[in-house]
């Protein structure tokens, strides 16, 4: 749903973002950015990427378990392409996956390491993706809460990932304005975004689009809505109506024959959240660059409309127009 549009940047977010700049300042030898498997590129921060330009960056595509495997390959191929950058997959269900990350670490920063130059690595990502989870993974204790509600961390803190590895964990950030309306959507859908910044039946309509387009047979298997060989014939389905027959089969139907459609929202999203539907990635490489190359068309025509205006009101009132005496 192209003309969707997602925001949410609360005050802590702002703060956020100052701190970490402080913290860049301070020297930081590799930055860790926590992404989503299932909506890699989405849920990575353009803001991030500014901030920490020139630093070596560890890509962590996180719920690879949720994910698509063939799709979370081709991702990985993706970012490992780029200069300075590694990406690995991380799975649930890995006990301990620190000696993996202290490797990767020390790999993108040769020279630091040992007690004269002990690493100093920035961990950071969205909201609700998994961040506090992996910490206390690797710690192998409660270090930060953890929730299925985004912004649970709101502040800093040091943990000490080895003897001469310092992870400073930073809270969940999102960037003050969201340009691509379809990564937009599927932050929403994957709980990184304010319940209160979206309309929960709009996004699981995108949602069921993007099921719709790639996994058709997950979901009629997950809502027994057609035979498996059948399964193909959902694409075509408009996903208006298929939100309704999911909400017959489900038996959302209050008194008088209405619809819930607003319970059969909320539990294809958390379907989708906790890997119900089964194993999806809602975006390939080649999706995500011709959502960026149609943003930037609508954002220069966006441009363009803002400086024909601003130049219109510098020209002052058309010949004949009244304007209102100047006051005494």
């Amino acid at each position: 749903m192209p003309g969707m549009s997602i925001q949410w940047f609360p005050g802590h977010m702002h703060t956020t973002r100052l701190a970490m700049v402080e913290r860049l300042k301070s020297g930081i030898d590799v930055v860790i950015e926590l992404l989503d498997a299932r909506l890699p590129a989405s849920s990575a921060n353009p803001l991030l990427a500014t901030l920490t330009t020139g630093k070596p960056t560890l890509k962590l595509l996180n719920k690879q378990d949720l994910a698509d495997a063939v799709r979370t390959e081709a991702w990985l191929v993706h970012y490992n392409a780029q200069p300075d950058t590694r990406a690995l997959g991380l799975d649930a269900s890995e006990p301990a996956p620190a000696a993996r990350l202290l490797q990767a670490c020390r790999a993108l920063a040769p020279l630091r390491g040992g007690m004269v130059k002990p690493l100093r690595v920035l961990i950071c990502g969205v909201p609700n993706v998994g961040k506090s989870t992996l910490i206390n993974t690797l710690v192998k204790r409660k270090a930060t809460k953890t929730g299925d509600e985004a912004g649970i961390t709101k502040t800093e803190q040091a943990i000490a990932l080895a003897s001469d590895v310092t992870l400073y964990d930073t809270p969940g950030l999102l960037w003050p304005r969201i340009t691509v309306p379809e990564s937009g959507l599927l932050l929403a859908a994957s709980g990184a975004v304010g319940r209160n910044a979206y309309d929960e039946q709009e996004v699981a309509l995108g949602l069921l689009e993007r099921l719709q387009a790639g996994y058709p047979g997950a979901l009629a298997a997950r809502y027994k809505l057609a035979a498996p060989e059948d399964a193909d014939a959902l694409a075509a389905w408009p996903a208006d109506q298929l939100l309704e027959r999911i909400a017959r089969q489900r038996g959302y139907v209050g008194s008088g024959a209405v619809l819930n459609l607003q319970k059969a929202a909320e539990a294809v999203l958390n379907d989708f959240r906790s890997g119900a539907i089964g194993r999806v990635t809602l975006e390939t490489p080649e999706d995500h660059a011709a959502w960026l190359a149609a943003t930037a068309v609508r954002e220069a025509e966006r441009a363009a409309k803002k400086a024909a205006r601003e130049q219109a009101s510098k020209k002052g009132p058309r010949k004949g127009s009244r304007q209102a005496p100047d006051a005494a």
